[in-house]
């Protein structure tokens, strides 16, 4: 019982000492990163959205991704979020009578769900092994399967749930929008706003589509205006329609720092599913916290020393109780 309790308290005073080092070092967190100048990224203009899921198709095709099922039926694609094997997906809004399209009020609107690539991404930040990469120039989040150990903690750092794993892979992998980042060889893009029949999903530099975005904030609804479609600085196949009432934020610009894909909707953006977010990475902090336990290795000089602290106190214990022992007649 002796023994017991000396090591219990070896035990504390150990944790006492690993605490105490570790709150040493001041955590604190970088500035969070920005877009790259050049980065690429999608408008999403719920507007104008029709739901005809043509980019969800689109993206199954671009990706060889196989078709998931939710109705008992199985003659169609029918998947109910985002997945290892769904990277694209567009969601919708149901109020009351559903009346009106874009009314919070009896009414119901679409919401584009897929990687937002944000600009500090807490994915990237949370891989052990940099199999999550975000490219310097053009801003986009890719994957590296040959690196992934399956751990998911991009799955759990993501605020948006994007990166979804296979579970029933037998190489398990992670599955993610790339923004079709393998089609740009042969002169294709993203391939939901290379197929979008109203420019819902518009394709281009970070810095042109939030300046379209804040064009259209800036008009009066209901008046006429030209709407692009497919990439902004692509063939001309804009066409004209009426302005939508939107909410005034184009949500992206600075939510976690700001992301390359940005988006308009005339519902409150909670409620079409969209996380409110403050304006900085939590990537940063997690970072600050890590540089600070690791750095000069820190952590485990202190780890190391109470666990030997903790083993020495109970040797040396033991080696006084059987010296007792020993004495009695």
């Amino acid at each position: 019982m002796d023994t017991r309790r000396h090591f219990l308290k070896g035990v504390l005073a150990g944790g006492a000492a690993v605490a105490g080092a570790v709150a040493a070092p001041e955590v604190c967190a970088r500035e969070t990163h920005t877009r790259p100048p050049e980065g690429l990224g999608l408008l999403y203009d719920a507007t104008l959205c029709v739901g005809c899921k043509a980019c969800v198709a689109a993206c199954k095709e671009a990706n060889n991704n196989p078709p998931e099922f939710s109705t008992e039926d199985h003659l169609w694609d029918t998947p109910l979020d985002t997945s290892g094997y769904t990277f694209n997906l567009i969601k919708v809004y149901r109020n009351g009578t559903m009346e009106t399209k874009d009314a919070e009020v009896n009414g119901y609107a679409f919401m584009k769900t897929s990687c937002m690539h944000c600009a500090d991404p807490s994915c990237v930040s949370a891989c052990p092994v940099s199999a999550m990469l975000k490219d310097p120039v053009t801003g986009i989040v890719s994957y590296n399967p040959d690196a992934c150990v399956g751990c998911r903690y991009c799955v759990a750092a993501c605020p948006f749930g994007i990166p979804k794993y296979q579970y029933d892979s037998p190489t398990g992998k992670i599955g993610k929008c790339e923004l079709c980042r393998h089609r740009y060889k042969d002169g294709h893009y993203s391939a939901c706003a290379e197929v979008c029949p109203t420019g819902a999903t518009l394709y281009g530099k970070t810095s042109d589509l939030l300046a379209e975005a804040k064009r259209r904030l800036a008009l009066k609804p209901g008046s006429t205006t030209t709407y692009p479609r497919g990439r902004l600085d692509g063939p001309d196949q804009s066409w004209e329609g009426p302005v939508g009432n939107y909410i005034q934020h184009v949500y992206g610009e600075t939510e976690y720092g700001g992301t390359q894909v940005l988006k308009l909707s005339a519902v409150t953006f909670e409620k079409v599913g969209m996380p409110n977010l403050p304006p900085h990475s939590s990537a940063a902090t997690s970072e600050g916290i890590q540089h600070s336990l690791y750095g000069g290795l820190v952590l485990p000089v202190v780890a190391l020393g109470a666990l030997s602290f903790i083993a020495k106190r109970t040797v040396k214990h033991d080696d006084e109780a059987n010296s007792d022992e020993e004495k009695q007649p």
